[in-house]
C-alpha cells in the first residue's frame, strides 16, 4: 500500500483492547483506491479519557471504538446520534470541527446480516453476553421482530438490564434450553483471550441448533464457526459483522460510499 501523507492528511482511528490489523487494511486500501487523503491507525490506550480528548485537540476525523470502551466514551463526547443513543453504547466518534459525535454502526451491522442471511422472524435464539456489543445485538433483533430470544450473561446486573430493555427473559446460563439460533457476543473463543479454545455454547445445544452467530472476529474461524461449518449449519460469522460496520464507519468519516465492488475488495484485502 502506497500512502504519501503530508500537512493536510486527515488521521483516522481506532481505539480496542486488543488491536487488529483489519481495519486498519480496510480503511487504508479504500483510501488509496479513491484517492482520498486520508490514513487510519489503530491503538490501545490505559487512558481513555486522555485519548478521547487527544481525538478533539488533535483534530482527528475518526475513531473506532470497540472493547472495552463502547459504553465508557458516552461521558466522553458531545452528541449521541439515535443509533447510539437508543442502545447506550457507540463504536464510532466522528469529529467535525471540535464536536465529537457518536454512532453505533454495529447495530447497523446486524441488521443488514439479518436480512441479508433471511433468518426468519419466529426464530427462536439464545445471545450470550451483556456488554456494548451485546446491546447492539440485541436491540437489533428487538427491532427486527424477533420476539423469542433468551439472554444468556453470567453478570445478573448487566444479563437482566439488557435483557429487560430488549424484552427478552435472561439466564445465567443456557440449561435446557435448546433455541434454533445461537448467537455468540462474549470473548469467548477470541484469540489472545483466557477462552480462545472454548465453545461458546454446550456441544449439544450446538449440535440441535440451525444458526450459528459468532460475533468474534479473530478468528474468523472460532471454535463456533469451526463446528457449526462441520455440520452444515448455516453460519454468521464476525467477519461479515466488522465489514459491515467498517463500511458504515468509512462512510462517515468521508462521506463517500465505496461501490459493492469495492468493498469487496477492501474486505478482501484486509484478509490477505
Amino acid at each position: 500500500m502506497q500512502m504519501n501523507p503530508d500537512k493536510d492528511t486527515r488521521l483516522c482511528i481506532s481505539l480496542s483492547g486488543r488491536p487488529g490489523n483489519f481495519g486498519l487494511r480496510f480503511h487504508n486500501h479504500l483510501y488509496e483506491q479513491l484517492g482520498l487523503n486520508f490514513y487510519y491507525k489503530a491503538f490501545t490506550t490505559k487512558d481513555l479519557t486522555g485519548a478521547v480528548t487527544g481525538i478533539r485537540a488533535l483534530g482527528i476525523r475518526g475513531c473506532g471504538v470497540s472493547m472495552p470502551f463502547k459504553e465508557a466514551c458516552i461521558a466522553l463526547v458531545d452528541e449521541l446520534d439515535a443509533s447510539a443513543q437508543a442502545i447506550a453504547s457507540i463504536n464510532t466518534i466522528v469529529n467535525t470541527d471540535g464536536h465529537l459525535k457518536a454512532y453505533n454502526t454495529d447495530y447497523i451491522a446486524i441488521a443488514q446480516l439479518l436480512e441479508h442471511h433471511q433468518v426468519p422472524k419466529e426464530t427462536t435464539f439464545a445471545l450470550l453476553g451483556s456488554g456494548g456489543m451485546a446491546k447492539a445485538v440485541a436491540s437489533a433483533l428487538r427491532d427486527g421482530g424477533y420476539r423469542n430470544g433468551l439472554v444468556v450473561a453470567r453478570n445478573e446486573q448487566t444479563g437482566t438490564a439488557l435483557a429487560t430493555s430488549c424484552g427478552y427473559p435472561w439466564q445465567a446460563q443456557l440449561g435446557a434450553h435448546r433455541p434454533q439460533m445461537l448467537i455468540n457476543v462474549s470473548p469467548v473463543g477470541m484469540t489472545g483471550g483466557a477462552e480462545a479454545n472454548d465453545l461458546a455454547f454446550g456441544e449439544d445445544a450446538v449440535d440441535r441448533a440451525e444458526i450459528v452467530f459468532d460475533v468474534v472476529a479473530i478468528p474468523v474461524e472460532t471454535p463456533l464457526i469451526k463446528r457449526g461449518r462441520a455440520q452444515a449449519k448455516q453460519v454468521i460469522t464476525g467477519l461479515e459483522v466488522i465489514a459491515i460496520q467498517a463500511l458504515e464507519q468509512f462512510v462517515l468519516y468521508t462521506g463517500v460510499r465505496p461501490t459493492p465492488e469495492q468493498f469487496q475488495a477492501a474486505v478482501a484485502f484486509a484478509r490477505s
